[in-house]
């Protein structure tokens, strides 16, 4: 077998085991009823909540899986996104290895590594509690979808293009797929906020939940989501800021000008905006901040525009490294 073939197995192989955690996450955000039902009921009868969230005990259920075997799916799903993380790690370590230069060269593995950079700051914020377990289900659909995308643009492992032969693809080229992963779970938790944000809304008004919303009974307080998708995007903001600077000096060496108005500049200085946009929002008046949410998933639309359509549809000086 040789290095690329070695770097497609474990590619896929972390399609795969994504694919699996995924299930397992959906098992525990689908049966383990500890929260927040049972506290409210608790609470209703007299009881504490406090103390059955301590003691774990599990309530008689109907439910074809315990809640008990649902957590331990949850430890299995947890297990399995740090065995495929570090699958898809590997796999773009052998990458490196048999092509001899950074793995940056084309879009297949610009997306590689914008689903590593997320699937590790999901991995990092559940490490230091900030958010439920089960939430695995969200995050390891979306680094899911990204890589199975990534297959449409498929390029053999081969030498960089002269154009992209440059130290400067180490520094801008990191730079913006680290933002980019980060900003890719700052989006989920912003649809999840408008989620519980519109279940909340129709249980207090006493209207019936439907799906999309349904789904949202059990995600953590709106608030909490809320604060994360903020602390998340001002972390991958100057990231963000960084990866078009330090593009525009590797710009201004390689074609004598900062800015030459090629749509892929074009394109990533309006995700900026709005992405700068939404900062504004959140720290402005009540009415700013609802809607800044919205501000934020449309960045990152934004930024899939700029990774798919100008990549493929609009001619530029960014064409050179095909996909």
């Amino acid at each position: 077998m040789t290095g690329a073939e070695a770097a497609n197995a474990l590619f896929v192989a972390t399609i795969l085991v994504y694919a699996a955690a995924m299930f397992s996450y959906a098992v525990e955000y689908a049966f383990d009823k500890r929260a927040p039902k049972r506290a409210k009921a608790l609470v209703a009868a007299g009881g504490t909540a406090d103390h059955d969230a301590g003691t774990g005990a599990d309530a008689p259920t109907e439910a074809p899986i315990s809640p008990a075997a649902a957590r331990g799916a949850g430890r299995l799903g947890l297990v399995l996104t740090y065995l495929g993380t570090a699958a898809l790690g590997a796999s773009i370590v052998t990458r490196v290895i048999y092509t001899g230069r950074w793995p940056w060269g084309n879009m297949f593995e610009y997306t590689v590594g914008v689903a590593l950079a997320g699937m590790a700051t999901w991995l990092f914020l559940v490490s230091r509690g900030s958010v439920p377990r089960r939430l695995g289900l969200f995050a390891t659909f979306a680094v899911t979808m990204v890589l199975g995308t990534s297959v449409r643009v498929y390029t053999e492992a081969g030498p960089l293009v002269p154009a992209l032969d440059s130290y400067w693809i180490i520094i801008h080229v990191t730079a913006a797929i680290a933002a980019s992963g980060i900003l890719l779970i700052g989006c989920v938790f912003a649809i999840l906020h408008l989620l519980k944000r519109g279940h909340d809304r129709r249980v207090s008004d006493d209207r019936p939940v439907r799906f999309p919303l349904s789904i949202a009974e059990r995600l953590p307080d709106a608030n909490v989501l809320e604060r994360l998708t903020f602390k998340i995007h001002v972390f991958a903001f100057p990231l963000l800021t960084f990866g078009i600077i330090a593009g525009s000096v590797w710009a201004h060496l390689a074609w004598g000008r900062y800015w030459n108005w090629d749509p892929k500049e074009v394109w990533a200085f309006i995700a900026w905006v709005v992405y700068a946009a939404y900062l504004h929002a959140r720290v402005s008046g009540r009415s700013a901040k609802a809607n800044a949410p919205w501000i934020a998933i449309l960045g990152y639309a934004v930024m899939l525009f700029n990774l798919t359509a100008v990549n493929l549809v609009f001619p530029g000086l960014h064409s050179y490294a095909g996909v």
